[in-house]
């Protein structure tokens, strides 16, 4: 019997999930599925302990509804990218997976780790990547055989290509022969060995959670969306970048929800619907962008006579500006709420 190995990284889902989708379609392979924590990496980018929290939380959701599917979630821990290409190469080695499957992460330090991992199981272990956090795969919206720089004329070309692309999800995996046989707690996970806070009731945990605060986005606010999304003193916004953001759920389950809701959203691009589908399209820009440009990655501005830019050093006024106290009334409520809900 063949065994394949999901890594899930930033897709904490068993919906729309291409890579669990695909380690699935064998119905004969045992599938099993890994989570590896990397405190370390975190550290360097500053990770928010509500983040930390949030993920975790949504690990344990995520790790009973694979179980409810058959599939057992391991979880690790290792200090960063670099150890957990020695972790995983362990790993697959001692549980004789065949084939390891994964969502593509776009950032620099993530393509670099993926590489060195699909070297390290090379002649062993038949590594199959997916593009997932995007509508349309990084590299085919350009110009000229070259990437946008400016987003208009990125949005306009990608509107086109995603008509006929027609992104669609794909379901999640049937219980396998090993459902009911695993046995689940909610705090069969350990804890991370980082700073968690819990993000408390604005956002709940599991894609339960976030599909119902799509569908309710989408039907109840939406119109007002052009309008209200600016308005601070409104909630006037979707608040579902945390789900997002950790793959809690995908670009495609939420343009397909906006299609469904608004089937005329792409000829009406002076509708809420439509300046909501122009969100979604910056984050694939970006994403497009880091790809194409990696040094965006590493701290280094697009436009390059900006690295000239002498910055100033202020901790009193950065310490200031972090606390709400700057005495602007609209940056100091923004900073007030942004510390309140994480």
């Amino acid at each position: 019997m063949k065994t394949h190995l999901v890594w899930l990284r930033a897709d904490l889902r068993v919906h729309d999930n291409p890579a669990l989708y695909a380690a699935c379609r064998d119905p004969d392979a045992s599938v099993l599925a890994v989570y590896l924590a990397t405190p370390d990496q975190w550290k360097q980018h500053g990770m928010a302990p509500r983040q930390a929290g949030f993920l975790l939380n949504n690990l344990v959701a995520l790790k009973q509804s694979l179980a409810q599917r058959g599939i057992p979630l391991d979880y690790g821990q290792c200090a960063d990218f670099q150890a957990s290409v020695a972790w995983l190469g362990d790993y697959c080695r001692r549980r004789q997976i065949d084939a390891l499957f994964y969502n593509y992460q776009y950032e620099f330090n993530e393509r670099q780790r993926d590489a060195a991992l699909e070297r390290e199981l090379a002649g062993d272990v038949v590594c199959q990547g997916f593009d997932d956090s995007v509508l349309l795969p990084p590299g085919t919206v350009q110009t000229g055989g070259k990437m946008y720089r400016v987003f208009t004329p990125f949005r306009n070309a990608f509107l086109r290509q995603l008509i006929d692309a027609d992104p669609q999800c794909v379901p999640a995996p049937p219980p396998r022969a090993a459902a009911g046989a695993i046995t689940h707690t909610a705090n069969d996970l350990a804890p991370f060995d980082y700073p968690t806070q819990d993000p408390g009731e604005d956002y709940p945990a599991g894609e339960a959670a976030a599909l119902s605060r799509l569908r309710t986005f989408c039907h109840q606010q939406m119109q007002d969306y052009r309008t209200t999304r600016d308005l601070p003193a409104l909630d006037g916004t979707s608040r579902l970048s945390a789900y997002l953001t950790i793959g809690v759920l995908s670009p495609r389950q939420c343009y397909n929800r906006l299609r469904q809701a608004y089937p005329d959203v792409l000829s009406c691009p002076d509708s809420g619907a439509f300046f909501w589908l122009n969100e979604l399209i910056w984050r694939d820009f970006y994403r497009h962008l880091i790809v194409a440009f990696p040094a965006l990655c590493k701290r280094q501005p697009f436009i390059r006579w900006t690295r000239h830019v002498a910055w100033r050093r202020d901790a009193e006024r950065l310490d200031a500006w972090q606390r709400g106290q700057t005495g602007y009334p609209i940056v100091d409520a923004a900073m007030r709420q942004l510390n309140h809900c994480g």
